[in-house]
This record gives C-alpha cells, sequence and structure tokens, in this order.
C-alpha cells in the first residue's frame, strides 16, 4: 500500500479541524496556515470530506468548516476513503489479473488480499478522537481563541481638511469680481 500525499494531508487537516472547532467554524487559511499545506490543494480534500458528509461548511464572515459527526464516530479509514485514495496492496487493484498475460492471479494475490483486509481494520479502528486525544496528551497546546484578523485599524483615522478657497485662477479672478 502506497498512502500518497493526499490521505495524509486529509487526516492531518481533519485533526486540526477536530482541535480548534470548538471555538467555531475553522477557515481553511487557517488550516493551510498552521500544517504547511496548500490551500487550493484543502479546498479540493474538504470538497470530497464533505460530500461524504464528514465535514460540514458555513458561509460568510465567521465562516469555514466544522466536524459533520462526533470525531468519535469518524474513522482514519472514513477519512481516507473519502479523498479517494485506495486502500490496496495488490497490483492488480482487486481485479484478480495480476498474473499478467492469462489474466490469472500472481502467487501473491491472497498475501496483498490479506493485507488489505487488515489495513482497512487498522484504520477503521483509530477514530479521530483517539488521534485528537494523543496530541493534546503531547501536550499540543490549542488557542483558546482564534486569530482575527481585526478590520478595523488601530491607527487613528485623518479627516481631510477642507478648504473654502477657489479650485483654479479661473475660480479665484471670479471671486475677486464686484
Amino acid at each position: 500500500m502506497r498512502l500518497t500525499t493526499k490521505g495524509r494531508f486529509a487526516v492531518t487537516a481533519m485533526i486540526d479541524l477536530a482541535l480548534r472547532q470548538s471555538n467555531g467554524p475553522v477557515t481553511l487559511a487557517a488550516i493551510s496556515q498552521r500544517q504547511q499545506i496548500s490551500l487550493s490543494y484543502l479546498e479540493q480534500l474538504f470538497g470530497k470530506l464533505r460530500r461524504h458528509e464528514l465535514v460540514e461548511s458555513t458561509r460568510g464572515p465567521g465562516g469555514g468548516y466544522t466536524l459533520a459527526r462526533k470525531a468519535a464516530d469518524v474513522t482514519v479509514a472514513d477519512i481516507i476513503l473519502s479523498v479517494d485514495e485506495p486502500i490496496d496492496a495488490t497490483q492488480c487493484g482487486g481485479k484478480e489479473n495480476c498474473q499478467g498475460g492469462d489474466g490469472g492471479r500472481c502467487m501473491t494475490h491472497e498475501l496483498w488480499s490479506a493485507l488489505n483486509t487488515r489495513m482497512v481494520e487498522f484504520l477503521d479502528s483509530v477514530t479521530l478522537q483517539k488521534l485528537v486525544d494523543e496530541q493534546l496528551a503531547k501536550g499540543l497546546v490549542v488557542e483558546d481563541k482564534p486569530a482575527i484578523k481585526r478590520a478595523i485599524s488601530v491607527a487613528p483615522v485623518v479627516k481631510p481638511v477642507r478648504v473654502n478657497a477657489p479650485n483654479s485662477v479661473f475660480a479665484l479672478g471670479n471671486a475677486f469680481k464686484p
């Protein structure tokens, strides 16, 4: 089995989301920044996670993503399979045509099929909540309040000075006419 970055990033992003959603929806930009994952890649992954009903999205100011179910009800297998990551160690993808020309099974097909079964069983036994708890046990500190970029500047507002004077030489000339 070859777990690609797609599966790894999806699991990492889901852990990040589960750790921080108690403060409200989590933006993909924040996950991208913390986990060093491309924002456009996260958008693709979360589109798939949303279609598989693992996350919910909230639009508008203060919007972002939250888990659609409890973290204890989401498994690593759910996450990996939802982003179209195959969990398959066989050469034939389970089609039993790995022998080559005659289309039969290779000598190790049963070995790799059994490994597939064990991998799925293992990944199905690991919940998102367990991964979150492991991070917290390692001493990960989750900020209490999300870092909000303020739209209001702390600099004083400088209002333009209005001058009641002519704005051209012609207007100046007209100002002195009787």
